[in-house]
């Protein structure tokens, strides 16, 4: 199946054409585009992505890119290879130079473009409206996910309250928050980010329930399109759904 440029753009470079949101920074050159969101140093804070060098200058490239790093006091960034990359021997040279795999570094960029299957009748979708929903559903992102719980949300609740280019999501069963995910709108389609469900409560139909409300809201802005970036946990899932393969990217750490 075939996707419009728009879309495979931001399945394959998402940080690259989606809206920044509050405090975050984009630096946009034909050969690359580095992307940084506020907070702490690590990794996937700082994104360097749409990379499009000719050979000779990869090593300036990398150069350039270290260098506005540490000039936002930051320690490492991610390079996002996808399939577009240029030259095509990218992760080889980058490894080369001192960069390692990230933890799950190969992942696949879909689409889906056709209703997915709904949720369970049992299953409940609202978006997050307040600081209570927010605080549940990133609490839910952070358990799923394995991180630590932030005790004072509410720094991220105002960079994120406002922005009409983001939404959040909580599913709920019997009146208890189960799972949460996030969507960018974007005009050629929906970013769906952080799909997570309490491990508890795997097996519900909460993540198909998520997909679903976000599919519908996109269809009522009129682009209906759902892209994100997969692990290999979510393919199959997303397959069953009736998303499809239109990229691949290999993430690489560049610890400074």
């Amino acid at each position: 199946m075939t996707v419009s440029a728009a879309v495979l753009g931001l399945a394959e470079d998402a940080n690259t054409y989606t809206p920044l949101g509050r405090g975050q920074e984009r630096i946009a050159r034909d050969e690359y585009v580095l992307w940084m969101m506020p907070g702490l140093g690590e990794a996937h804070g700082a994104v360097a992505q749409r990379l499009r060098l000719r050979p000779e200058r990869v090593e300036p490239v990398v150069a350039e890119l270290r260098e506005i790093v540490r000039s936002r006091d930051r320690i490492a960034l991610s390079w996002e290879i996808g399939s577009s990359a240029k030259p095509s021997d990218l992760v080889e040279r980058l490894l080369a130079l001192g960069m390692r795999l990230d933890d799950d570094p190969h992942l696949v960029a879909v689409v889906c473009t056709s209703p997915p299957e709904p949720g369970p009748n049992a299953v409940e979708v609202r978006r997050v409206e307040g600081f209570e929903d927010f605080a549940t559903a990133l609490r839910i992102a952070h358990t799923a996910f394995g991180g630590t719980v932030d005790d004072d949300p509410k720094s991220q609740y105002g960079l994120w309250r406002g922005d009409a280019s983001q939404s959040r999501y909580i599913a709920l069963v019997e009146g208890r928050a189960i799972a949460s995910a996030s969507a960018t709108f974007t005009p050629h389609g929906v970013v769906l980010n952080a799909g997570a469900t309490l491990p508890e409560a795997r097996g519900l139909g909460a993540y198909r329930a998520l997909v679903r409300a976000r599919w519908d809201d996109a269809v009522g802005r009129g682009t209906p399109a759902l892209i994100t970036q997969a692990g290999r946990m979510s393919v199959p899932i997303l397959e069953r759904l009736g998303f499809f393969e239109v990229a691949r990217i290999t993430v690489l750490i560049d610890t400074l």
